[in-house]
């Protein structure tokens, strides 16, 4: 899927952004740091490529101000709804285009969220209801999409239908500004003190029981209170509610200089053409994650859905995922 380039500008906003969240001994090195801070880093990052809404009527979207970038589609009675754990927002279009190319009588009615697994698991909760803002609106999810752990444990609750069907593996990275100010080479610096970090909240994105994992091989407990107790008790390790939009633009900002994410996700951002690399881990100190998906106990559209899970685990389905970094699975444990 091609990518706009966008324009990155100095910004005063974004500094004063980055030190109204920082503590006061923080805030001098993040006033460096937000110096050359980019200004139109905004999500949603796909241009509307993401929208499977075939009638869009009035474009209100003004990033910073009116934003929904993980809601996709129109939410008045989709032919099919899936909930997917956010971590591959990016691969969403093409692979909704190719299902609709598969099934064609999809076309420009499938929904699609991409918040965290256990976000998800609330809104499911509360009958598919979510607020964002000042809107409120119901849509019952067909599939839920997350780690296979996550998959499994909604299946043990009667929330989803067995099997869960596993389809891609990930692994983790460190993304950094290009320049890689603070000069990270590995887990054990995101540990230093002076390092500011953006960390997925353990709360409810699931990503943060592998890089807790990672940080014990690299570091051992010492590492993983440093990283998740001491420097989130100092304001350096700032936690996010969605770490797949925000890590990235926290880096842009200038509010942080690292934060750990999942391979993939430093890849969209790279070939996005914004200002974001990544230091690989070793395999290690690395751990590796399953995507899985099931069935809804309560899904609308069980034959729709059915045809999702089916074809998550085809060929094309599968080639979109490599453009990012995933693996297919052939099994193992999560």
């Amino acid at each position: 899927m091609p990518f706009i380039r966008t324009p990155l500008f100095a910004s005063l906003v974004a500094a004063l952004g980055a030190l109204s969240v920082l503590p006061a001994h923080a805030a001098d090195a993040a006033a460096t740091a937000t110096a050359s801070a980019p200004q139109n880093v905004s999500p949603p990052w796909q241009h509307g490529a993401n929208d499977d809404a075939a009638k869009r009527g009035l474009d209100f979207t003004e990033p910073d101000a009116d934003n929904l970038a993980d809601f996709h589609g129109d939410p008045q009675h989709p032919a099919l709804a899936l909930y997917v754990g956010g971590n591959y927002f990016f691969a969403m279009a093409p692979l909704v285009h190719a299902f609709e190319d598969k099934y064609p009588e999809y076309r420009g009615h499938l929904y699609w969220e991409t918040i965290p697994p256990g976000l998800l698991v609330k809104q499911m909760e509360n009958g598919g209801t979510v607020t964002v803002g000042n809107m409120t609106w119901t849509v019952k999810p067909d599939v839920y999409l997350a780690g296979l752990k996550a998959v499994q444990k909604q299946i043990d609750l009667g929330t989803v239908k067995a099997p869960a069907v596993p389809y891609v593996t990930n692994t983790l990275t460190i993304m950094v500004p290009k320049d890689n100010p603070a000069h990270i080479t590995g887990l054990a610096d995101l540990g230093k003190p002076d390092v500011r970090l953006a960390m997925p909240n353990p709360e409810f994105e699931g990503i943060a029981r592998q890089i807790k994992a990672s940080l014990a091989k690299a570091g051992g407990d010492a590492l993983v209170t440093a990283v998740y107790t001491t420097k989130v008790d100092g304001g350096t390790t700032l936690l996010t509610h969605i770490h797949h939009r925000q890590t990235p633009l926290w880096i842009m900002q200038g509010k942080v200089q690292a934060g750990v994410t999942w391979q993939s996700e430093a890849m969209f951002q790279e070939q996005a053409g914004h200002a974001i690399t990544h230091v690989d881990i070793p395999d290690a100190q690395n751990t590796t994650a399953i995507y899985a998906g099931g069935m809804a106990a309560h899904a609308p559209h069980p034959q729709a859905a059915q045809r999702w899970l089916q074809f998550i685990r085809s060929p094309e389905a599968l080639e979109i995922f490599e453009r990012y970094g995933f693996k297919p699975y052939t099994g193992g444990a999560d």
